[in-house]
């Protein structure tokens, strides 16, 4: 999988989080869960001071084994911390990032990424990672998703 090292600056995030692990069987339940709940009882809309209308999608406080639990976040960058009740706050640190760009259906495509990261040799820090979706479309999807690297 190509991809570019890339410095980010901090980012201010709302949205809804769980907390699971990748051999969990609820896991996609837990996910596909936060990202109903995101659209479907419309808290998107709920978020005040979004910077850009690309949803995230956050993996953070774990410790660097696929078994590991691990914070999941479905948000929107914003500019304040300001939030109406039931939403969390939380920052994206800032540092360095393998950034990849992957295509096609929403869904398929993301898992298909991640299954193949886990086999990659990649120098990460388990910190944060997160996925940015650039567009709506399910079936025609970009999604930019940033891997924190040492």
């Amino acid at each position: 999988m190509n991809y570019e090292i890339v410095n980010l600056s901090e980012k201010t995030v709302a949205g809804y989080c769980a907390r699971t692990n990748n051999t969990s069987p609820d896991m996609g339940q837990v996910i596909g869960g936060l990202w109903q709940k995101f659209y479907s009882d419309e808290g998107y809309l709920k978020i005040p001071n979004k910077i850009s209308g690309k949803a995230l999608g956050i993996y953070t406080d774990y410790a660097g084994t696929e078994k590991d639990d691990y914070t999941v976040v479905v948000a929107y960058e914003v500019s304040g911390e300001d939030v109406p009740d039931g939403f969390e706050v939380r920052k994206i640190p800032a540092g360095k990032y393998a950034k990849f760009v992957v295509r096609g259906n929403m869904t398929t495509a993301v898992q298909q990424f991640w299954q193949e990261l886990w086999q990659m040799d990649l120098d990460r820090s388990f910190v944060c990672d997160f996925e940015e979706y650039q567009n709506s479309d399910c079936e025609n999807a970009e999604i930019h998703i940033y891997i924190g690297v040492k």
